[in-house]
């Protein structure tokens, strides 16, 4: 693109106009890059604050039900002869007792069902003489949940309290269950 220039003040300034546009284009090409980074980075930093965001939500979650697990009524006495299946079975009926108000009976089935724990009757057993759980309280809370879940009447709640294809309660801690429901 070369031209006949009539003097020295036009070649000049053609030099001149051809880096600018230079300058113009390597400046095009570094705020492209520019871009692009402030995307990338960007991106980076919003998964990075969306992970932190979730990691914390999590645990403050997982650290919930870990307090209402543990805030239990039962205890676990402390063995060091025992195996580690017994071990296993009596956290096992802890869980049981603690998150889902289950009798001694139930809590003993579950542990040895084929379809539940299947642990063997020795350690079942042993898991259940091991825990101490206020029955009677887990009853009340059985107790509690029928009468607002499922609308049923104290008579009900008894028989569901006392069935052996209910929840397996004494008579004793299902009468107590239904003395208390109202307080």
């Amino acid at each position: 693109m070369e031209e006949k220039f009539n003097n020295e003040q036009e070649e000049r300034q053609f030099r001149q106009f051809q880096e600018y546009q230079k300058q113009q284009e390597e400046e095009k090409k570094k705020k492209r890059k520019k871009g692009w980074l402030w995307g990338c980075g960007g991106c980076l930093v919003l998964l990075i604050l969306l992970i932190i965001g979730l990691t914390s939500c999590t645990g403050a979650f997982v650290n919930e039900v870990d307090k209402q697990m543990n805030d239990g009524n039962s205890e676990v006495k402390e063995d060091k002869n025992a195996s580690k299946e017994q071990t296993a079975a009596l956290n096992s009926a802890k869980n049981y007792a603690d998150g889902m108000h289950m009798s001694k009976n139930a809590i003993y089935e579950q542990l040895t069902s084929s379809a539940g724990d299947q642990f063997s009757e020795e350690d079942a057993q042993y898991a259940v003489d091991h825990l101490k759980a206020d029955y009677k309280k887990n009853a009340l809370e059985s107790a509690k949940s029928y009468q607002e879940d499922m609308n049923m009447s104290k008579d009900a709640i008894y028989d569901q309290l006392i069935s052996n294809s209910g929840d397996k309660f004494t008579e004793e801690e299902a009468q107590y269950a239904v003395d208390h429901l109202d307080e």
